[in-house]
């Protein structure tokens, strides 16, 4: 199978750490979405949203969005729970994640990291500070009672919002209000397979 991204995107590096730890074979096809490559013909024929990360099959089969192909490679794993209310929870928390917390996380190290901070994007990157931190204060809250997010077992939820939460630092966020957070990072680098963001 291919894999296209770009392994500094946290929603790429979602699938290229599911692949190291369940030792998935694949081919990472690297995609620079700054020099317009996801917008070419070529591309838009595999995934016609022109975004990554896309995964190609064998087949030619390609499927995009980055908790829907971890779900996928993941089918049979420990990471997706066998408790059909545990697996809920884990598809809430990868709900969260694309809805309160990568858009004003990643989006936030978007600016500064991808973008060098231009002036014309400075109030928006202050606005999304708020909301970055309700989203934190919600993961804290949660991994103050429990090892991981679904509980005491390693799911998709904690590889869906490791992703950016790792590096949220790099938005303007400080992760040192957050002890819970930080420990359950620790717990996430410490699981057999686990790679660092390249």
């Amino acid at each position: 199978m291919k894999l296209y991204g770009d392994s500094q995107s946290g929603n790429c590096y979602k699938i290229q750490l599911v692949c190291a730890m369940l030792a998935i074979p694949h081919q990472w096809i690297a995609v620079d979405i700054l020099a317009g490559e996801t917008r070419s013909a070529a591309f838009l024929r595999k995934n016609p949203n022109g975004k990554i990360p896309t995964l190609e099959l064998d087949d030619g089969r390609t499927l995009s969005e980055s908790n829907a192909i971890i779900n996928y490679l993941a089918a049979d794993s420990d990471l997706l729970p066998k408790d059909t209310f545990t697996l809920a929870k884990m598809q809430q928390w990868q709900c969260f994640e694309q809805y309160s917390h990568e858009p004003y996380i990643a989006v936030a190290r978007f600016i500064a990291k991808y973008q060098s901070m231009p002036a014309s994007r400075q109030a928006e990157y202050k606005a999304k500070q708020s909301g970055g931190y309700l989203a934190l204060g919600v993961m804290e809250q949660q991994l103050a009672a429990t090892p991981y997010l679904c509980g005491d077992q390693l799911t998709n939820a904690d590889i869906s919002l490791y992703a950016y939460t790792h590096v949220a630092h790099e938005g303007g966020f400080e992760l040192e209000r957050y002890p819970a957070i930080l420990a359950w990072l620790g717990r996430v680098e410490a699981t057999p397979g686990f790679i660092a963001m390249a």
